[in-house]
């Protein structure tokens, strides 16, 4: 280990140090006394090291032997989990505080999930990948079940936890098998091996089985089983998390490790990523249409949207994974909006996740409607609205990518799955008048509600600068 190695991975070391400074300090003054006070530090240190990489950053570091890569892929993805976590502990507070659910361990827990997520993005070695998937994964499996009174929290993390643990069988036997036959676990190595028609069939096993470990991670089908479960038990806070964070860092490192270790096979990889895409866009759009509770219907439209993102990443190009960061950036803005609006959906104090209860609520509240119209509007991929060019991006990348079926079963989808959007748009316009939501909310979720729907429409004008971020990145990965 050399000074150059300790600078590249720098901002991992200080997120770490904070994390477990302030561990040590919540235990010896007092616990959950500072809790509020520590989640609002460690969203400000979130953003600190987010705005660090992204203006500090530049060209490719290599740590550690090729272990550890920082490049503008990595800080792209590093940026947008830093800032979604961040915004996300920000929202939860409130939430959290009047539920007697703001532990001390809550905010660190996020932050150390978020330092496993980094090491994911960054990972250039099958041990580093896997060193960061469990450091993200161990944190969310406790904080899913964070709720310890209530049966559906406690079966939401012992769900994940169990079928993590599965996940994290099969992508390690698909390591080692990979080892096995590549002769080594660096990328690096393991790309010179897998070249383009020449993948032996143990190490195509391997391909297989770190396809089905990684595919668990984005709620892929058919790995998708636990997302509604935990999506419905966790506390709203921590779903939005989920939803959030997590889901960049998965789709980053399914990435990299497609095009950074079987980059040179893409032909081998390329149709199980098509069938993944396909099956979950479908399954997102069918099943959802049946829920009622608005955590449930979130889930599997998290689902169908990382079939979304996979289309990208099924092109094997570097527009495709342009497509796929893009798509990313303003699914997790989309989230972290209607997840605000979500947080403020009470009756009399309490949460309520009917959606029923949104009968014509823009009579109550008129301005807060119109906002989650918007998201509504965009997450089905109603042009103009931001989404609309997230879907287009990937389906242009997946058509110029000679896969053009799966581009057309895109758009079919997208079809079906406007249908339980509207529907939520139906209530709050068209439902009947009954005795609603509580109204008012806090200012803060009001605010982050309002800033997401105003993105996804001034957006449209230069994405904020995100398509050409996303493009360095994308080449950086592929080239």
């Amino acid at each position: 280990m050399i000074q150059s190695d300790l600078t590249v991975i720098l901002p991992e070391i200080v997120l770490a140090l904070f994390a477990m400074g302030a561990l040590l300090g919540a235990v010896y003054t007092g616990k959950d006394r500072l809790a509020s006070l520590i989640l609002w530090i460690t969203a400000a240190v979130m953003i600190a090291v987010a705005a660090w990489i992204g203006l500090t950053g530049s060209g490719t570091n290599v740590a550690f032997n090729g272990m550890f890569h920082d490049d503008a892929f990595a800080r792209f993805a590093k940026v947008a989990i830093l800032l979604s976590a961040a915004v996300v502990l920000i929202m939860s507070e409130d939430y959290m505080a009047r539920r007697d659910l703001l532990r001390f361990e809550y905010p660190i827990l996020v932050a150390l999930a978020a330092v496993g997520m980094m090491m994911m993005v960054s990972a250039g070695d099958l041990i580093a990948l896997y060193m960061g998937l469990e450091l993200q994964s161990l944190a969310l499996y406790v904080v899913a079940s964070l709720r310890r009174d209530n049966a559906k929290s406690t079966e939401a993390g012992l769900k994940y936890f169990v079928l993590g643990a599965l996940s994290s069988g099969l992508l390690l036997y698909g390591a080692s098998l990979t080892y096995g036959y590549a002769g080594t676990t660096l990328f690096s190595g393991i790309i010179a091996t897998a070249t383009e028609g020449q993948v032996s069939l143990g190490l195509l096993f391997g391909l297989v089985f770190l396809t089905a470990g990684l595919a668990f991670k984005v709620s892929a089908v058919p790995f998708h089983m636990w997302t509604p479960d935990v999506y419905e038990g966790a506390p709203t806070p921590i779903t939005a998390f989920f939803a959030t964070a997590p889901k960049i860092a998965a789709m980053a490192l399914f990435a990299r490790v497609m095009h950074d270790a079987f980059g040179g096979a893409v032909g081998d990889w390329q149709q199980i990523i098509a069938l993944l895409s396909v099956l979950s866009m479908f399954l997102g759009a069918v099943a959802a249409i049946g829920q009622t509770n608005i955590k449930r219907l979130m889930a599997y439209s998290s689902i169908a949207h990382m079939g979304y993102a996979l289309m990208g990443l099924a092109a094997g190009t570097a527009f495709g994974v342009q497509a796929m960061l893009v798509y990313m950036a303003i699914y997790v803005t989309m989230n972290l909006g209607t997840f605000a609006f979500i947080l403020t959906m009470e009756k009399e104090g309490q949460p309520v996740t009917d959606i029923a209860a949104l009968n014509l609520y823009s009579k109550r509240e008129p301005g807060k409607a119109l906002a989650m119209l918007v998201l509504l509007f965009s997450l089905a991929g109603v042009p103009p609205l931001l989404g609309f060019f997230g879907k287009l991006y990937v389906l242009r990348a997946a058509y110029e990518a000679g896969l053009a079926w799966l581009a057309v079963a895109g758009v079919l989808a997208s079809v079906i799955g406007a249908f339980y959007y509207l529907r939520i748009v139906y209530y709050m316009y068209f439902g009947e008048d009954r005795e609603g939501l509580d109204g008012g909310g806090s200012a803060l979720l009001n605010g982050i509600l309002m800033a997401s729907a105003i993105i996804m429409l001034v957006g449209i004008v230069n994405f904020f600068g995100i398509e050409g971020a996303a493009e360095a990145a994308a080449i950086t990965l592929v080239n």
